[in-house]
C-alpha cells in the first residue's frame, strides 16, 4: 500500500502554539470539559468586539465586494495605510508601496518566500512569534535566533545579534512591541538594530501589529521612520487593536531604497497576484477603523480594561513562590518564568499538558516561541477580572504541587 507524507519541505517547520497542547485541550472539550483559554490573543471570545462603525462599513460595503479586486488591495484601504504612516512622520510610503493581506500571517510568509533562497539566513528574536520561524524554513531559509534578555526587559542583546552574522544573513526581524514578553523598544535600540542593518546590508522585517496597544508611557516608535536607507517591510493590520481577528486584515508597506529592490518587489507582486486578491470585505474595514475613533485606548488607558487586568496578572504570577514576570509595556501577553531550582521542567510542552489536564488551563509553553529553555511559559490577559483570577489560582494551586516528571 502506498503511504503519503508529508512533503520535505516542512520538515522544519513548527507552529506549537496550536500543536499538541491546543489539541488536547480540543479533545478535552469534545468530552465535556470547560477550558480556560490563556493560549491565543483572540479577542472576540473574551467580550472584546469590533467598533460598532466597522461592522456598519463592513455591512454597506458587502453587495459591492463579491468580486476580485486588485492584488495589492482596494484603493482606499491602500491609501488609508498610506496616510496612517505619514500621519506618524513616515513620508516615503506611497499608496504603490502597500500591500493588503489575509492577516499579517499571510504577508510574512509571502515576502519571505519572494525574499529567500536556499540556505539564506534570516535574524530572528528569542523568545519570537513562532510564525516567523516557521516561514523562513518554508521558504528554504534558515532561522537564526538572537537572545532577548530577560533582566534588561527583553531588550535585544546587540552583541548576540552581531556576533551571528555571516555571508548568509539577509534579514533581520523585530517584533515591536514584542509577542511573547510585551517588550516595547526604545529607540536608541531600533537605532542600534537599523545600524546593524545598514552595516550588513540586511532587509529589516518590522511586525508591529501591537503598536496602538501601548500601557502608560510606553512609546511605539516605527522602525521605518528611523531611516531612509535601509529597505524595510513594516507589517501591522487590525486584528488586534480593532478585535477583529477573524475579518483577517493586513497590511505590508515598503520603504526605504525600493530601488535597488525592484527584483524583490516584483516577487511580492507575483506571489500576491497568483492569490488573485485578499478577503475583500475586510479590506472595507481598513479605512475606517485607520480613520475613525481609536476605541483602544478606551482599554490601555487608566480604568481600561486590558490594563487592569494586565496589571492584576502581573500581581498575581508574582506572588506565586518560584514564578517572576517582566510587566508588558506593550500587546496582551506575560512571559513568566519558571525558576529551575524549584521547578526543574526538562520538557515545557509536558508541563502545559499536565497543567491543562490537572486544571483545564490552557497556556502556550515556552519553547514553542523558540526560547533556549523550558522555564518559560506565555499567559494572555485577555479573561475579564473573575475568570482571569480564577485562572491563575488554578495555576498557583496546580504549581504548589507540581513535581516536573511524576504521575500525577
Amino acid at each position: 500500500m502506498v503511504e503519503y507524507r508529508q512533503s520535505a519541505k516542512l520538515r522544519n517547520v513548527l507552529y506549537d502554539i496550536r500543536g499538541p497542547v491546543m489539541q488536547a485541550a480540543q479533545a478535552m472539550e469534545a468530552e465535556g470539559h470547560r477550558i480556560i483559554k490563556l493560549n491565543i490573543g483572540n479577542t472576540a471570545p473574551f467580550g472584546f468586539e469590533a467598533p460598532d462603525a466597522i461592522m456598519m462599513d463592513m455591512i454597506r460595503n458587502l453587495p459591492t465586494s463579491q468580486g476580485y479586486v486588485d492584488a495589492q488591495g482596494i484603493y482606499s484601504a491602500r491609501t488609508a495605510v498610506s496616510q496612517h504612516y505619514e500621519a506618524k512622520g513616515i513620508q516615503k510610503i506611497r499608496v504603490d508601496d502597500v500591500f493588503i493581506g489575509n492577516g499579517v500571517s499571510e504577508l510574512i510568509t509571502l515576502s519571505l518566500m519572494a525574499f529567500l533562497d536556499q540556505g539564506d539566513e534570516v535574524l530572528i528574536p528569542s523568545p519570537d512569534y513562532p510564525l516567523w520561524t516557521a516561514s523562513v524554513a518554508l521558504a528554504g531559509g534558515t532561522p537564526v535566533h538572537y537572545t532577548c534578555v530577560e533582566e534588561d526587559n527583553w531588550q535585544p542583546s546587540l552583541e548576540d545579534m552581531e556576533a551571528k552574522i555571516t555571508p548568509r544573513t539577509k534579514g533581520l526581524v523585530i517584533i515591536n512591541p514584542n509577542n511573547p514578553t510585551g517588550a516595547v523598544y526604545t529607540r536608541q535600540m531600533l537605532e542600534a538594530m537599523i545600524e546593524l542593518a545598514r552595516k550588513h546590508g540586511l532587509v529589516i522585517f518590522s511586525d508591529e501589529i501591537y503598536e496602538k496597544i501601548l500601557y502608560e508611557d510606553a512609546e511605539h516608535i516605527h522602525t521605518a521612520a528611523l531611516s531612509d536607507d535601509v529597505l524595510t517591510l513594516t507589517f501591522s493590520g487590525l486584528s488586534k487593536a480593532y478585535r477583529v481577528c477573524g475579518f483577517r486584515a493586513g497590511w505590508m508597506a515598503i520603504s526605504g531604497p525600493k530601488n535597488t529592490a525592484g527584483d524583490f518587489i516584483e516577487g511580492i507582486r507575483l506571489l500576491a497576484n497568483m492569490r488573485l486578491c485578499s478577503n475583500v470585505p475586510g479590506q472595507h474595514a481598513i479605512q475606517t477603523a485607520l480613520g475613525g475613533y481609536q476605541s483602544i485606548n478606551d482599554l490601555i488607558l487608566p480604568g481600561g480594561r486590558l490594563l487592569e487586568q494586565r496589571d492584576l496578572a502581573y500581581q498575581m504570577l508574582n506572588e506565586i513562590p518560584g514564578v517572576s514576570v517582566k510587566q508588558a509595556e506593550g500587546a496582551l501577553y506575560l512571559f513568566p518564568k519558571l525558576d529551575p531550582e524549584v521547578f526543574p521542567i526538562k520538557n515545557d510542552e509536558q508541563f502545559a499538558l499536565d497543567l491543562l489536564r490537572e486544571q483545564k488551563i490552557l497556556i502556550s509553553h515556552g519553547t514553542a516561541f523558540n526560547w533556549i529553555a523550558p522555564d518559560h511559559f506565555r499567559l494572555v490577559f485577555l479573561p475579564e477580572d473573575k475568570q482571569l483570577r480564577e485562572a491563575i489560582s488554578r495555576i498557583a494551586q496546580f504549581l504548589s504541587t507540581y513535581k516536573p516528571g511524576a504521575s500525577r
